[in-house]
């Protein structure tokens, strides 16, 4: 079932405008694999999520976003080593994956929600899921599953036939942004 409060959005650095922009539902994880992370800036970041009441994620950094009090932290599918931690229920660990092996092992390291992609067809990859093996995979997890990869205009309609918790996006929620300048 599709909540409206779990809808993510990708940053990989901070434009107040361009978070103001978006519904005061959608929450921001910070993920720049690029750059050194800069400590001062993910202050900044979390005072204005506070500020706006929008949950903030850091992505594959345990140690810092718990240290910066952030509200949880997303583990990428590449990151396989994380062992099963347990945290308070303020802190939550967030995990992408993309077949059915990578998410037994976001349920072994303890997210309680599942980024599954890519849902729809991206430039990055030649397969992607499609509904029908995205609800066979939900099938095989107790995990919440967030939909993820190549939600645009077109796709948008067809998170109805998932289940899903809801998605996440970086282009699209983009765009949506860009429409209303």
């Amino acid at each position: 079932m599709f909540h409206s409060n779990n809808i993510y959005y990708f940053i990989d650095n901070f434009d107040s405008e361009e978070i103001l922009k978006l519904d005061k539902k959608i929450n921001i994880i910070f993920r720049n694999y690029n750059e050194k992370l800069n400590e001062k800036l993910l202050i900044k970041i979390r005072s204005f999520c506070k500020n706006n009441n929008r949950k903030f994620y850091l992505a594959n950094n345990i140690k810092l976003a718990k240290k910066l009090q952030l509200d949880g932290v997303y583990i990428p599918s590449f990151n396989k080593s994380l062992k099963k931690i347990k945290f308070s229920k303020n802190f939550e660990i967030l995990g992408s994956a993309h077949n059915l092996k990578e998410i037994k092992i976001k349920e072994n390291q303890g997210v309680s929600k599942i980024f599954l992609s890519p849902v729809f067809p991206i430039k990055k990859k030649k397969t992607s899921l499609n509904t029908v093996k995205f609800n066979l995979l939900s099938l095989r997890t107790n995990k919440k599953l967030i939909a993820l990869g190549g939600i645009n205009e077109k796709t948008i309609k067809q998170l109805q036939l998932l289940n899903c918790f809801g998605y996440a996006s970086i282009s699209f929620l983009k765009e949506k942004i860009q429409d209303k300048r």
